[in-house]
């Protein structure tokens, strides 16, 4: 059932961003050459947005303490309570509005023009693929399907074409990298913030405490991960693990859906733990909410994007009959679910943070996956979903991490002086190897991983990685919370994703589930869930190696 979950982390968490969506609707027009005047203009839009909110939020830090308190006592004010604070506090520690205005726009005609320029170099990049004895040019898009490829023979040619290539644009790459982190450096200096995650802690409403209890648990986590990792090897035949082999299908599904069984099984599973999830499902499929179908020159991936002032969303994404399509249609109707539970709040206060964005769909596909293992008497399609879960596992307390990992050293590098391609790639090997501790073989790491993933150029989001990790634990921890309670809790699950945009992760967490994030325990408890399956894969696959013909 998440037979996508590895490569939906490049795909349909992307397109819940906006300027992710810019950059497809660039793609799709570009052959008519309006995409720089799209962008441009949606730039423009989102300047002005800024410039208003940096007026917003001085009218906000003018007002006396009395005043404030008085105004927010007012009955049309009280639900909007904690984002009106929340904007206050904010201005409070950034420059004179006069500068945050002038910043904002620079911003728009410079700082976040080198991600558009990243992203415009990198769609434009192709390299030659060679396939049944003929040649062509393919996209780096293109390319990232090779990457889950049986042959390793093909991922390895994958990965060396995307190396070469990154290779002859490092130095762009580079450029732009230093350039938005310097530009971020001496807006925090500005401000007086000491640290390059005081930002990125603020977008997401939670603690260092919390960021740091989390990351140790998946450190714990990781290394749990070996047994894993061995029994992949054997069914693959290989003696090293590299970075190309992360993705490598075991197992396999001859099992077909069509568009209406994928949408009973969601139905069935969602349904079975909250009438009101199965309400939703009913009114999303009747109404036609979700663009499925499966047509030449279609992007990939899927998303949800939300019309509040409708109340009603829609989702984007291809359906091909397979398990991994029923994943992608349970992960983007948690998505929609979240915004429906939502949508008769004040705008302000459904505005919920990155890392609780995905606690509904990482919710959903954890119904449906544990559906389909339990269903599931095929050792080969049993073997297939659990390597998916481990999949998943490697990728949020290990490939993530490295991320996380790398953009710390990075802001500590560039606070004394631009970066190198050379010395990008040390810091990227350097974390690799910290993340990963050893589950990847030093030869199959990926120095230019730096320079191939879009999200170190994202400017309208920095530390654009540990959310994820973040909400595929939390998700997690409320599923086994909610699994363990029963149908009751269907109500409280409801009332908790309500509660996404009117408070701190912390509180969200402790007002629910009765957990203290900045403490070990929950991460502990998740890590401990999301690793439920090791056990069982590793049996499986014992059996599957001795019963092999080429053992």
């Amino acid at each position: 059932m998440v037979a996508e979950a590895g490569r939906t982390e490049l795909s349909q968490y992307e397109g819940y961003r906006l300027d992710s969506v810019i950059t497809k609707m660039e793609r799709d027009i570009a052959a008519q050459g309006y995409h720089v005047s799209v962008t441009a203009e949606v730039d423009d839009y989102l300047g002005q947005y800024f410039e208003l909110m940096t007026g917003f939020e001085a009218r906000c830090r003018e007002q006396d303490e009395g005043n404030w308190k008085e105004l927010l006592e007012r009955e049309n004010l009280r639900e909007i309570k904690f984002p009106l604070n929340e904007t206050r506090d904010l201005a409070r520690i950034k420059m004179d509005p006069a500068l945050e205005g002038l910043a904002a726009e620079l911003a728009t005609n410079g700082y976040h023009g080198w991600n558009r320029l990243y992203d415009k170099m990198a769609g434009d990049m192709t390299v030659r693929w060679s396939d049944n004895g003929s040649a062509e040019d393919i996209s780096l898009g293109q390319l990232a399907g090779k990457f889950y490829h049986a042959d390793r023979q093909v991922r390895k040619d994958a990965f060396e074409k995307l190396t070469e290539a990154w290779k002859r644009r490092q130095a762009l790459a580079a450029m732009a990298l230093n350039y938005q982190g310097g530009f971020r450096l001496s807006l925090y200096k500005r401000r007086g913030w000491k640290s390059a995650l005081d930002e990125p802690l603020r977008i997401n409403r939670m603690k260092k405490e919390t960021l740091d209890a989390m990351w140790q648990a998946c450190g714990e986590g990781a290394q749990k991960l070996k047994p894993y990792i061995e029994a992949k090897k054997k069914l693959l035949g290989i003696d090293t693990f590299n970075w190309y082999d992360e993705t490598a299908p075991v197992g396999a599904s001859s099992s077909q859906f069509s568009w209406d069984e994928a949408w009973q099984f969601v139905l069935d599973n969602v349904g079975a733990f909250s009438a009101d999830m199965r309400d939703f499902v009913i009114l999303a499929r009747d109404k036609r909410w979700v663009e499925g179908e499966d047509r030449p020159g279609k992007a990939g991936g899927g998303f949800c994007t939300g019309f509040p002032l409708n109340k009603e969303t829609r989702i984007f994404m291809t359906f091909a009959n397979t398990y991994g399509d029923l994943s992608t249609l349970a992960h983007e109707l948690g998505h929609s679910y979240h915004n429906w539970a939502i949508k008769d709040l004040p705008h302000l206060v459904t505005q919920y943070p990155m890392c609780l964005a995905e606690t509904a769909s990482t919710f959903n596909e954890l119904l449906v996956i544990d559906a389909a293992l339990k269903q599931s008497g095929d050792s080969q399609e049993r073997l297939m979903l659990l390597d998916q879960k481990m999949q998943s596992a490697l990728t949020f307390f290990c490939n993530i991490r490295a991320r996380y990992l790398f953009d710390m050293s990075f802001y500590r590098r560039r606070a004394e002086g631009t970066l190198t391609p050379a010395e990008l790639s040390e810091l990227m090997v350097q974390a690799q190897r910290e993340a990963y501790g050893g589950l990847i073989d030093e030869d199959g790491l990926h120095p230019l991983f730096w320079a191939s993933k879009l999200h170190f150029y994202a400017t309208d989001y920095p530390f654009y990685n540990f959310p994820y990790t973040f909400g595929y634990l939390f998700a997690t921890g409320v599923y086994t919370h909610a699994t363990g309670q029963g149908g009751p809790f269907a109500d409280g699950y409801r009332a908790l994703l309500t509660d996404t945009g009117r408070m701190s992760a912390e509180d969200v967490a402790s007002k629910h589930l009765g957990v203290d994030l900045t403490k070990p325990e929950f991460w502990q408890n998740s890590v401990q869930s999301a690793l439920a399956g090791l056990e069982d894969f590793v049996s499986l696959a014992e059996k599957e190696y001795q019963g092999s013909p080429d053992k």
